[in-house]
């Protein structure tokens, strides 16, 4: 058996680097909706629909992910 470490290294660093930027994408979510508007000066509002965007983005990620998957 001969392992290709350069696809192996490729597939990690991939990886871990999607799985940092997919769980920052969602703690901006979660911050988002966490903001009341009023301390930071900002539109409620605002931060609620940049949640749910983060959100959306969350989802099709994993929506994506799952199809490469299946395909």
């Amino acid at each position: 058996m001969d392992i290709d470490w350069a696809a192996l290294g490729q597939v990690f660093g991939v990886s871990l680097v999607m799985t940092v930027g997919l769980v920052g994408v969602f703690t901006l979510g979660i911050v988002g909706l966490g903001t009341n508007g009023k301390a930071e000066g900002g539109s409620s509002a605002l931060a609620r629909v940049g949640a749910y965007a983060c959100y959306a983005l969350c989802a099709a990620a994993v929506a994506y992910g799952i199809y490469i998957i299946a395909a």
